[in-house]
């Protein structure tokens, strides 16, 4: 057995590439509403890539995606949806259940501690029958990602957390030589440090460049290592997206998708996350089946 779990690959993208219904502000959320046999196919073609992780449709649940009314009368009905078929003992893999940022993604200020809880508990109680643990995805500050911890701690089953990190052209991110921090520009060595703290069973970093995710690995491993809990694994699954200058409206749109991000490429990348101490790798939007593939097929990952 492989000692890299790989998980599946972009949601979002690979809907539209399949003719899935999609676009803003609903993202993949409007396929669940609209075709949800798209979602059982989306998951089974990373299955059939090599995933041993498959992530519930559950990303654009949010009100800010899909509507405050229609998230306050079919936000649990629609999470119940998430995970649709294929059945995760039938196919050999886990299901993770996704809780995504409840208000907008990579916009720290705009995190509402009040509201946050009422509307992660609908996503919770809707997805818990259907995973086997939780993926609190794209968080950017640890604000943000203790409110989801604290809203399914209850369920007692594992939680992950992975956080988006300033990646934007010009900045002086990882990638040009500056510090590798979270969104919230807090260091990423003190949110690993707080969620080790926290009981979290996993730590990831996601939805950012390939170019800046072995700096934060390398610095969540240090932290791993020199904690109360040294095997606290560290994973890893970045996006393809054209980097974009600061905003205050980052990626607002449907951003491009970079075309030197190819599998083998990105299977390059991979191989630098583990030797500097990941051993969950997957991909995040515009990485794909042919993605996730290559990285079975060079980290020999067998089913779990």
């Amino acid at each position: 057995m492989s000692p890299v779990t790989i998980l599946d690959g972009g949601m979002g993208r690979q809907l539209s590439r399949m003719g899935a219904p999609f676009r803003l502000p609903e993202w993949s959320a409007l396929a669940l509403i609209e075709a949800p046999e798209f979602v059982s196919r989306a998951h089974a073609a990373f299955i059939d890539s090599g995933a041993n992780v498959i992530t519930t449709n559950s990303y654009g649940l949010a009100p800010s995606r899909i509507g405050e009314s229609r998230f306050a009368a079919e936000g649990r009905s629609l999470a119940d949806r998430g995970p649709a078929d294929p059945e995760n003992a039938a196919f050999r893999v886990r299901v993770a259940g996704s809780l995504p940022p409840m208000f907008e993604t990579y916009r720290p200020e705009l995190f509402d501690a009040d509201r946050a809880p009422a509307l992660l508990d609908k996503l919770v109680a809707g997805l818990a029958p259907h995973v086997d643990f939780w993926l609190i995805e794209t968080q950017s500050s640890t604000r943000e990602s203790g409110a989801a911890i604290e809203a399914c701690r209850h369920t007692g089953l594992p939680i992950w957390v992975s956080y988006a990190l300033r990646d934007e052209a010009g900045r002086g991110s990882p990638a040009d030589g500056g510090p590798t921090d979270l969104r919230s520009d807090e260091r990423v060595e003190d949110a690993v440090a707080l969620d080790i703290r926290r009981g979290v069973a996993a730590v990831l970093f996601n939805c950012s460049q390939p170019e800046v995710m072995n700096a934060a690995v390398r610095a969540a491993a240090r932290v791993v290592a020199a904690g109360p809990r040294p095997g606290v694994p560290i994973g890893v699954y970045a996006n393809a997206f054209v980097p974009e200058p600061p905003s205050d409206e980052p990626y607002a749109g449907i951003s491009e998708i970079r075309t030197d991000v190819t599998p083998q490429r990105y299977v390059d990348w991979a191989l630098e996350w583990v030797a500097s101490g990941a051993s969950i790798i997957g991909g995040c939007c515009g990485i794909g089946p042919e993605h996730i593939a290559a990285l079975r097929d060079r980290l020999g990952v067998r089913p779990q």
